[in-house]
């Protein structure tokens, strides 16, 4: 839908990003400088724009400024007009962050976010602002929320047992 909007000239560029959030390893010491930091939690939106486009259009793209690609963090204070944004990996952004990216959305723009409740990288205490804002925005006029199901993982047929899987192991801990 993104590209889309871009090539139809809806939009004039496309913001990905997603929370710094580890699954469960703390990168904050490793060498290089701030690009080189954040590259390992951008990493899968390059890949998939990739995989869509492929590596040389993504570039071209990219260095003409119509694809940004950034951490959530960097999102405070702006104001994102004619832009379609895609925050990915919601479940770790927490309800300040949440609450942060869904006021940037300024003039003719769209959002989608996307997240997972079932691998929420959140310390116990923080709830995930992807939760919330589900729970706040349900029946706001203009605001779509779309729940996929397990038939709906398409990276692997195995994914699908798996998740299957963690989904009966969880329930028999919970009984």
């Amino acid at each position: 839908a993104a590209l889309s909007a871009l090539t139809e000239g809806e939009v004039r560029k496309i913001i990905l990003t997603r929370p710094a959030v580890e699954a469960g390893e703390a990168l904050g010491y490793l060498p290089g400088d701030l690009q080189e930091k954040i590259l390992p939690y951008l990493r899968p939106l390059y890949d998939a724009m990739e995989d869509m486009l492929g590596k040389v259009d993504v570039q071209k793209l990219i260095d003409r400024g119509e694809i940004e690609i950034a951490p959530l963090a960097y999102m405070r204070g702006r104001t994102l007009n004619y832009a379609f944004i895609v925050l990915d990996e919601a479940q770790n952004a927490t309800t300040e962050q949440m609450f942060m990216f869904l006021t940037r959305l300024g003039m003719n723009s769209r959002a989608v976010i996307t997240g997972d409740p079932t691998q929420i990288d959140l310390p116990k205490h923080r709830p995930s602002g992807l939760l919330e804002a589900k729970k706040a925005l349900q029946g706001i006029e203009d605001i779509s929320i779309v729940e996929f199901e397990r038939k709906d993982v398409i990276r692997h047929r195995l994914v699908q047992k798996i998740v299957a899987a963690y989904e009966t192991h969880r329930q028999k801990q919970e009984a």
